[in-house]
C-alpha cells in the first residue's frame, strides 16, 4: 500500500542546487559576452578571461549540473508516488517513468512535462476539476526553456568543433550565450516551480506529513 512520502527536505535540496547552476551559469556567460566583444578565439588567454580558470569552473559546473539531476529526480519521483496516492487514475504513466522518461531519446522532449501536469493536477485541492485558465503557465515556460536551452547546448558543442575561422566561433559562441542564457531562466522558473508543486502537496497533505520547515 502506498503512502505519502515528505517531499520538503528534497525540495530545499534542489532549490539550493538550482540556484548554485545559475551561480555558476552567469559568469560564464559573462567569458561568453566578453569573448564576442574581444573578437578572441583564445580563451586559455587570462587577458580574456581574467583570473578565471575555465576548465576548472566547467567541471565544478557540470558537477553542480549533475548533482541537479540527480536530487531533481529523486524529487519528482516522490512527488510522483504522492500523486498515486490521491488520483491514481488520473496519472497516465506509471511511477517508474517519474525516473525513467527523463533519458528516452528523443521522447524526454515531452514525456516528463506530461508526467509533471498529471502531479500538478493530483495535488491541487480539485484534482478533477478542468485547469484553470493559465494554470499550468508556469509549469510550459519551464519546459520550454528548459528544452530550448538543451537544444542551445547542443547546437553551440556541434558548432565549437567543426569552428575553423573567428566567425564560425563567434557563432558557436553564440549559441552557447543563448544556452546559457535560458537555462538561466530555466533554473529561476524550476525553482518557482519546486516550491509550489512541493507547497501544494504539503497544503492537501496537512496532517499526514510533518511541516515545511
Amino acid at each position: 500500500m502506498l503512502t505519502l512520502q515528505n517531499p520538503n527536505g528534497l525540495s530545499r535540496a534542489v532549490v539550493a542546487l538550482l540556484a548554485g547552476n545559475i551561480v555558476f551559469d552567469v559568469p560564464l556567460a559573462l567569458i561568453d559576452i566578453r569573448s564576442l566583444a574581444a573578437g578572441d578565439t583564445d580563451l586559455s588567454d587570462p587577458a580574456v578571461i581574467g583570473s578565471v580558470d575555465l576548465n576548472v569552473a566547467y567541471v565544478v559546473s557540470f558537477l553542480v549540473y549533475l548533482a541537479t539531476v540527480v536530487v531533481f529526480i529523486v524529487w519528482f519521483h516522490r512527488l510522483r508516488t504522492n500523486a498515486e496516492v490521491w488520483a491514481a487514475d488520473l496519472q497516465s504513466r506509471k511511477p517508474g517513468w517519474a525516473i525513467g522518461g527523463w533519458f528516452v531519446p528523443i521522447g524526454n522532449w515531452w514525456i516528463p512535462r506530461g508526467i509533471a501536469a498529471d502531479i500538478w493536477r493530483a495535488s491541487r485541492t480539485e484534482p478533477y476539476a478542468a485547469d484553470g485558465k493559465g494554470e499550468l503557465t508556469l509549469l510550459n515556460g519551464w519546459w520550454v526553456c528548459f528544452i530550448g536551452g538543451s537544444m542551445a547546448d547542443w547546437i553551440s558543442m556541434q558548432l565549437y568543433k567543426r569552428a575553423e575561422t573567428v566567425e564560425a566561433y563567434d557563432t558557436a559562441t553564440v549559441w552557447s550565450l543563448a544556452g546559457y542564457a535560458l537555462g538561466i531562466v530555466a533554473a529561476v522558473l524550476a525553482i518557482l516551480f519546486v516550491r509550489r508543486l512541493t507547497s501544494m502537496q504539503h497544503t492537501k497533505a496537512t496532517g499526514m506529513i510533518p511541516a515545511a520547515q
